[in-house]
């Protein structure tokens, strides 16, 4: 009965679509590209590997504090390109993906520890691409699909066209940022973990600050895998995949400890939960803010767990990176203390 079900639709498109780009004043356009810090380290796309472990040496010794200019590769590392056809699918290989630049020692961090990572800057490189692979995705095992677009992209690319009729805002982020986590195993970034790694999270954009724990000394702070737009969930596998270059500091927080990533915005606390299903997961980000509201807000139990109730927002990030998937919990900002 399962064939019932089975829609084989071979999509032909390999298409490429250009950018809408910015409108800018004169005077904008002299300040589009004048970043407002000052940057204290670069590393370019030599610097990458793709696993998370402790045994992967750092490329960059830094103080507590540092800003950080780096330079990533799209997924594929270097798979895919503008001149892409079909084939290009049939021959994926896993192996090189999530090409990472890092990892970065921070001085002092220890493990219980917390480094906070704000994302200052994040600015789209040249291209992207997006893809249907078969046998991968949220809905692998009901549509035999296969698919691949290409984009042209740019720093001051604002939207693109998914299609002669749909305009899609674009919304930078990097799918993959995490710590090493404590084992000399090589693990693979396609999943997310307590460490962070795979949690493609189109929240964790420009301006957020994320806070990651600390496993191991230095804590070794890994990032990558462009998306120039995302939906939550990353239903079909890929995002627009893209190189990017992003400008964040990074810093040690001493006497705090969490159990896995948590992060925020102007606007919401976000708490996120890792695992095999969707309920483990929500159940996990769920506790992990009940705990935020307990420890950093002064509420009792029963006020931590009603509030997440009456406000707390659950959010599917992703559910295709098996064997886990990420839940976040929002929480307003608007009914926390300062």
């Amino acid at each position: 009965m399962k064939n019932l079900y089975l829609v084989c639709s071979v999509c032909l498109l390999v298409s490429i679509t250009s950018c809408n780009e910015k409108t800018a004043s004169p005077k904008e356009e002299t300040l589009v590209k004048k970043d407002t810090f000052q940057i204290d380290h670069t590393l370019t796309t030599e610097n990458t590997h793709n696993k998370f472990s402790s045994t992967i040496e750092p490329i960059l010794s830094v103080s507590s504090g540092a800003i950080i200019e780096a330079f990533t590769e799209e997924a594929s590392d270097g798979q895919f390109s503008m001149n892409s056809t079909m084939g290009a699918l049939d021959s994926l290989d896993f192996e090189p993906i999530h090409p990472l630049t890092g990892p970065v020692f921070v001085e002092n961090a220890q493990p219980g520890d917390v480094l906070m990572v704000t994302l200052h800057k994040i600015e789209l490189g040249d291209w992207g691409w997006n893809a249907i692979v078969p046998s991968f995705g949220f809905l692998a095992d009901t549509l035999n699909a296969k698919y691949l677009k290409l984009y042209k992209l740019g720093a001051d690319c604002e939207k693109v066209m998914f299609n002669d009729d749909i305009a899609i805002e674009l919304n930078p982020f990097p799918g993959v940022m995490g710590v090493a986590p404590d084992t000399t195993a090589l693990l693979n970034t396609i999943p997310p973990r307590a460490n962070g790694g795979n949690m493609d999270d189109p929240n964790m954009t420009e301006g957020t600050t994320l806070y990651f724990p600390v496993f191991v000394e230095g804590g070794l702070f890994s990032i990558g895998d462009g998306h120039a737009v995302q939906g939550l969930g990353e239903v079909c596998g890929t995002a627009i995949e893209c190189p990017l270059r992003i400008v964040y500091q990074i810093e040690v927080l001493k006497n705090r400890s969490i159990s896995e990533p948590q992060y925020e915005t102007e606007d919401y606390y976000a708490t996120t939960g890792f695992a095999p299903t969707i309920d483990e997961a929500a159940k996990k980000a769920t506790l992990y803010m009940v705990n935020y509201l307990k420890e950093e807000q002064g509420l009792s139990t029963e006020e931590a767990y009603a509030l997440c109730s009456l406000q707390g927002d659950l959010q599917i990030a992703e559910v295709v990176d098996l064997p886990n998937m990420l839940v976040t919990m929002h929480m307003p900002k608007s009914v926390l203390k300062n």
